[in-house]
């Protein structure tokens, strides 16, 4: 397991990014769940965020790939809108507990 942050360092709504060795990831919390993906667009392989730590739309509601405008729902990565519609954002297992926010893959 992977140690990325302390549970308080993600808040509701808030999206952040990590390198760990030679994979780059994005987590999000949305209703006190943390879900984690790759950064990595499907449609043209690069980077989702268009500044440090900003993976989200205007409303928060969404994931937005900064190049292309693709959306993507934060629940399952699943892109509902943009070039790479029906694809999907690959999905990292991770857990939260009391020390931190852990990738388990």
């Amino acid at each position: 397991m992977i140690r990325l942050c302390a549970p308080n360092e993600l808040t509701e709504g808030q999206s952040r990014g990590f390198a760990v060795a030679e994979l780059k990831l994005l987590v999000v919390r949305r209703e006190g769940q943390v879900y984690a993906y790759q950064n990595r667009c499907p449609h043209r392989g690069i980077p989702l965020e268009w500044q440090p730590d900003q993976f989200l739309d205007h409303s928060n509601s969404l994931i937005q790939c900064a190049t292309h405008g693709a959306l993507f729902l934060i629940e399952s990565g699943e892109c509902v809108a943009g070039p790479c519609s029906g694809q999907s954002l690959k999905a990292l297992s991770c857990r939260e507990d009391a020390d931190g926010i852990w990738i388990t893959d």
